[in-house]
């Protein structure tokens, strides 16, 4: 039922476009400092945005983006501290939900909970009507707008009206500190279509029940 949802959601019309994967360019000190909000280079081909990074219930240190952005076993180096090299790896990808694990090299990154204006204490979700979300992302910064909700009642994506542009994908998508969502692609024409994101609570419960990387996650 949900894949013939969001199918049907992001193949509407002109469809839902993905918002990621653009080139960048930054230098920057080694260790990486990475949270919710920053840029990551994937595979050294393109860009995407870190969702959140954390622990999980082994210990180790993990982080989410959208799931198109990459595939398990690519490499991750931070945007804002290239000299810092690969610092993590795609552990898994769902691809019906859109999200993906990374696990990353503790000795490599100095995790935060504060990017830019957007700070991640909790996790939740959806977003819903009438919330007012916000969005931090690599190409557009922090952007918010009304949260529509789960209009498709699918329980794994909502709709808000966010700026976002390529390079966006994974960005982290809060009602205040609560992470809710993460973005995943637009309707039509960006930061005019509304967004579609996944719902962070629908995510944190299909890691814990595939198990592995990820499973028990709390942000740092």
């Amino acid at each position: 039922m949900f894949r013939k949802l969001a199918v049907a959601a992001i193949a509407l019309a002109a469809g839902v476009m993905p918002a990621g994967a653009q080139v960048g360019i930054a230098h920057a000190a080694d260790p990486a400092v990475l949270g919710g909000g920053s840029g990551i280079i994937v595979a050294d081909q393109g860009i995407c945005t870190l969702t959140t990074i954390g622990h999980d219930a082994a210990g180790r240190l993990v982080g989410l983006t959208a799931g198109h952005c990459s595939a398990a076993g690519d490499s991750i180096t931070a945007d804002a501290n290239r000299d810092a090299g690969v610092v993590g790896t795609f552990a898994y990808t769902n691809a019906d939900m859109d999200y993906a694990v990374i696990e990353f090299d503790a000795e490599r990154v100095v995790p935060v909970n504060r990017v830019g204006n957007t700070t991640i204490t909790d996790l939740g979700g959806p977003a819903q009507f009438p919330d007012i979300a916000c969005k931090q992302g690599y190409t557009t910064g922090q952007t918010c707008g009304l949260a529509y909700g789960d209009v498709f009642q699918t329980n794994n994506w909502a709709w808000t009206q966010i700026c976002v542009l390529p390079g966006d994908s994974g960005a982290p998508v809060v009602v205040g500190t609560t992470l809710v969502g993460m973005v995943n692609g637009y309707l039509y024409v960006p930061c005019l279509g509304p967004q579609l994101g996944g719902n962070m609570a629908a995510i944190i419960d299909d890691i814990d029940a595939r198990g592995g990387v990820g499973a028990g996650f709390h942000p740092i």
